[in-house]
């Protein structure tokens, strides 16, 4: 087996299998906790999540081999809606107008092109987002793993252990391997909850859509004024992630499909899910960690971790084995995921060799950085537009 599968590249069923698990591993806390957090159906949520990131694929050309779970840019806005109002239609509204959004931004810019958007992202803009995207996650994954931390430790030794010293096929699931003997180990110390499992297996199978009036999107003036500002903040965490993305798979996102593709079935795909009472969706950088880890880039892996999702959406008992896992092994595999991304970040740094002799430079990763990093709400976002508005306005250093 070669070091790295390629995007275009498909292995075995046997092992696609497996490597598609490893993505469902990966979002799967992050696309229920957002329903959970809101008063969505986690069920539903992980239906749309499926959904949306095979229509994804569909409008990408399976060129950009990315999953789209839930947003957390949109956890207030639909909170208020769900909980304080009791409307799932304006909330479902909401969702709806952020995929217009999308489109009508995918139409400008199949007139206008994308061309610019290489300009205002040069290396020195794109390294240390990459960067801050992993580093901005870390401290989720530290409190995740801060639930015990001997279970966490355990599942982190197990991931690099098999991501340096496994040999073929078990080399490039090391997540899936650190979930699966984490998930042992911590079964052996009694803190796995298996009795929600047992209960589960009453109502084996439901299709968890429920399709009336009230949960159909209506148009709300307040729900369009509250949701639709966000739609920028996570298209620009959309720009950073294939930036990411391009990085890990030495591929260049932003112009094959292109960024306005990648807009598109990003924005269909929440649309689709707004009919079926879904959060609006978003590309996950867990999952590009998994991406950096396996060095496994085939786009089929999202095709197959896409239809388990599915599969575990309409099958109650798998929903609740998955959601037995303890949070302190999914806590040890994300910092190494997340860690990965950081990593990332900073080799485009290196390979574009930028010089941070030149003051420019300095002020730009400086102020991507500690932006990135210190404010606690879209900080990727806002420190993204910082390094893209620096990068403008700064003059060129003079040669002395």
């Amino acid at each position: 087996m070669s070091s790295e599968v390629q995007i275009h590249e498909r292995l075995s069923l046997a092992k696609t299998i497996p490597l598609g698990l490893q993505h469902v591993f990966a979002m799967f806390g992050a696309t229920v906790l957002v329903p959970f957090l809101t008063g969505l159906s986690p069920a539903v949520a992980l239906l749309c999540s499926g959904i949306g990131t095979i229509v994804f694929l569909l409008f990408t050309g399976s060129k950009v081999p990315a999953y789209l779970g839930s947003s957390f840019a949109y956890i207030g806005a639909l909170t208020y809606f769900i909980q304080d109002q009791k409307d799932i239609g304006s909330a479902m509204g909401g969702a709806l107008t952020i995929g217009i959004i999308y489109v009508i931004v995918f139409g400008l810019m199949t007139i206008f092109g994308t061309a610019w958007i290489q300009k205002i992202v040069p290396p020195i803009v794109a390294g240390p987002v990459v960067a801050i995207i992993g580093l901005s996650l870390t401290p989720t994954a530290a409190n995740m793993a801060s639930e015990n931390w001997p279970i966490a430790i355990v599942t982190l030794a197990v991931a690099i252990i098999f991501s340096i010293f496994a040999r073929g096929f078990l080399k490039i699931i090391p997540i899936l391997m650190a979930v699966i003997i984490g998930y042992i180990v911590a079964f052996a110390m009694c803190i796995v909850h298996y009795q929600p499992i047992i209960d589960a297996c009453q109502n084996f199978f439901a299709f968890p859509v429920t399709f009336d009036a009230e949960h159909l999107p209506s148009f709300n003036k307040t729900a369009i004024i509250m949701f639709a500002p966000l739609a920028l903040v996570t298209m620009i965490e959309d720009l950073g992630h294939m930036i990411v993305l391009g990085n890990i798979t030495h591929s260049d996102p932003l112009t094959k499909p292109g960024f306005h593709r990648v807009l598109l079935g990003n924005g269909v795909a929440t649309g689709i899910g707004s009919f079926l009472g879904g959060p609006p969706l978003t590309t996950y950088g867990e999952n590009l960690g998994v991406l950096a880890v396996t060095r496994v880039y085939s786009s089929f892996n999202l095709w197959v971790a896409a239809i388990i999702a599915i599969i575990l959406s309409l099958i109650n008992p798998l929903q609740a084995a998955i959601m037995s896992i303890p949070t302190a092994v999914m806590g040890g595999v994300s910092i190494m995921l997340f860690g990965m991304i950081g990593a990332a970040g900073l080799r485009n740094l290196v390979e574009a060799k930028v010089d941070f002799s030149k003051p420019k430079n300095l002020i730009i990763a400086s102020v991507i950085f500690a932006v990135g990093i210190g404010v606690s709400n879209h900080g990727v976002a806002w420190a993204t537009i910082a390094g893209i508005v620096l990068n403008l306005i700064l003059p060129e250093p003079k040669e002395d």
